[in-house]
């Protein structure tokens, strides 16, 4: 079906208008879609009565019997009129529901008239009740599409709504997320500086640790003075001073001294010079040193338990010191004045002791026919004074007592024990009585003096009228006799026990013929035992060293053969025992 009207009034265009609204909802056109026809086409149509002229509207429906057509409408000059306008053709189409048909399912809003004819869409452009049913119709329709739009205002507003809301949760989530960001960043900083003081104060202690096994390892004051500064410069110090009050003599150190050590060394406090203050605890702060007003100073005295024993004066190896690395100088000056003190103790009691070992070493007597050669070293660990001692004196009948001996210990304890041991031998021996006897009255003795102190001990007798050797030992390593055409023996004859251990025990005479020529050697352990191969191999090479010289070194030189016999022995610098050798020697 297709209706064509001509259109060249108001009245015209009002019917046209009517008339495809009541054929779009003839057959079935939804009414949202109605009022956009009806819209568009009034819009159309003003325009056309405002350029004027006479139009031609042609609306029409194509494919309505296939289930799938669309209704058609399009608007031209009309070629018929002599006064046509120029306007441009317009044409549109809106789709039908695939279920249309004339009379079929349309909208519940369309118009109760369409049903009555096929010439109902006809609408007469002199009907005024036609143009306002038709009129109706369209305010129907768009009150309609107000409804629908009032449904999407309230459903845009719904959701307007909902996302204001859930902006504004973005913003909180947002807001927590920036909040959860700092506080982590803060715990992740704070995590940092907890680890980088953990990890200096570790620091710190390690140096404290291995600075003060450093200082302690050493008994020699000297010694740790000079290490002191070596440890702390550059890590902890640039520059160190250190002031003993017992060296103001030596010419090496100066005179002049900042005020702040002299205060120190006065007041037993630490102190720091500067032209700022150091914050430091237990730190007296003073004003910057005349003598170094470029830079700070930190004075720490080097306390003891009995008195000061100097001042450590320190530059920092920066601008300042970092307070924890101040209050680790202090305790490790603490350290290093208790080590210094410790080193002077411990050189004092050592000249002590060495002094009273060399005064009780004997002086070697004159016997015709027979030479005598002897030597001691200390061991060079520990108190270097031992119990290790040698002697030879004559007795009443003429006969020389040659004695060596080993005090178990070290210290002035084993010095002293070793003056009575040798001032009981001579005692002993202005009686008539063999090695073995003498030996025999030196173990009760010890026993009864000192229980829990031990000895060893080689005697020997030599007669100038007589050409035998009469020796006894107990727990001492054996003599070594050398025979004059060179051969060499080790005396291993039973010996006795140690003396002092609390056992009942007479110790036996060994007699030995010897010509001249013979040479005995009496020595102590430290001599020959090393740790790691024990006493035997050491024996071998003393006999070894005897045995090397020609028959008649050992009669021009016997001081010399003692030492030429030392040196394969004690090639190491190291000793740990002390040493102890006594040669006799028959003149050829």
């Amino acid at each position: 079906m297709t209706d064509t009207r001509q259109i060249d009034s108001v009245t015209d265009a009002a019917a046209a208008r009517a008339a495809a609204a009541r054929l779009a909802a003839r057959h079935g056109v939804p009414a949202l879609e109605r009022a956009r026809l009806t819209a568009t086409l009034g819009t159309r149509l003003r325009q056309c009565l405002a350029e004027g002229g006479t139009w031609r509207l042609t609306l029409g429906v194509r494919g309505a019997d296939s289930g799938g057509g669309a209704l058609h409408a399009v608007l031209e000059p009309s070629p018929d009129a002599s006064s046509a306008g120029e306007g441009t053709r317009w044409e549109t189409t809106v789709p039908l529901p695939a279920a249309d048909r004339p009379g079929g399912t349309g909208d519940s809003d369309s118009d109760s008239d369409s049903d009555s004819d096929s010439d109902s869409d006809m609408v007469p452009g002199d009907d005024p009740a036609a143009l306002s049913q038709a009129l109706m119709s369209a305010d129907a329709d768009t009150a309609l599409v107000l409804d629908r739009l009032a449904e999407q205002e309230a459903l845009v507003a719904f959701h307007r709504d909902e996302l204001h809301q859930t902006n504004q949760g973005v913003l909180a989530l947002h807001a927590e997320l920036d909040a959860a960001g700092r506080a982590q960043r803060e715990a992740f900083a704070a995590e940092r500086r907890a680890r980088n003081e953990a990890e200096n104060a570790r620091r710190r202690l390690t140096f404290l640790a291995d600075a003060s096994a450093v200082l302690n390892t050493s008994l020699n004051h000297g010694e740790i003075v000079r290490r002191l500064p070596e440890l702390l410069v550059p890590r902890y110090a640039a520059e160190v001073g250190i002031w003993l009050f017992d060296e103001e003599d030596d010419p090496h150190h100066p005179m002049t001294r900042p005020a702040a050590t002299v205060r120190a060394a006065r007041t037993g406090r630490p102190q720091y010079a500067a032209d700022h203050p150091g914050g430091l605890r237990g730190v007296d702060d003073l004003p910057p040193s005349v003598l170094h007003p470029d830079r700070p100073l930190l004075c720490v005295p080097l306390l003891t338990h009995r008195a000061p024993l100097g001042v450590l004066t320190l530059s920092p190896p920066g601008e300042r010191w970092d307070p924890d690395d101040a209050v680790m100088l202090i305790e490790l000056t603490r350290r290093a004045g208790i080590a210094i003190d410790n080193a002077r103790r411990f050189e004092h009691n050592r000249d002590i002791a060495e002094t009273l070992q060399r005064a009780l070493l004997t002086e070697l007597p004159t016997t015709p026919g027979l030479s005598l050669a002897a030597r001691y070293l200390p061991a060079t660990h520990g108190m270097n004074i031992g119990g290790d001692w040698y002697d030879a004196f004559h007795r009443p009948d003429g006969s020389l007592i040659t004695v060596i001996g080993d005090v178990t210990g070290h210290g002035l304890h084993a010095a002293v024990m070793m003056s009575q041991l040798r001032t009981a031998l001579r005692a002993y021996a202005v009686d008539d009585g063999s090695p073995g006897r003498l030996l025999t009255r030196l173990h009760k003795f010890l026993h009864r003096l000192q229980p829990n102190l031990y000895a060893t001990a080689v005697i020997s007798r030599f007669h100038p009228d007589e050409s035998t050797l009469t020796w006894a030992a107990a727990g001492h390593p054996p003599p070594v006799l050398r025979l004059p055409d060179g051969r060499v023996r080790t005396l291993d004859a039973k010996p006795g026990a140690m003396l002092g251990i609390p056992l009942e025990q007479e110790i036996a005479d060994h007699t030995e013929q010897v010509a001249p020529g013979s040479t005995l050697t009496l020595y102590t352990d430290g001599l020959v035992e090393r740790r790691a191969e024990g006493i035997d191999p050491g024996i071998e090479r003393l006999s070894a060293a005897l045995g090397s010289f020609g028959p008649a070194e050992l009669d021009t030189d016997l001081e010399g053969a003692a030492d030429r016999i030392l040196k394969p022995l004690l090639s190491d610098s190291e000793r740990d025992d002390d040493v102890c050798l006594l040669l006799c020697h028959l003149q050829g």
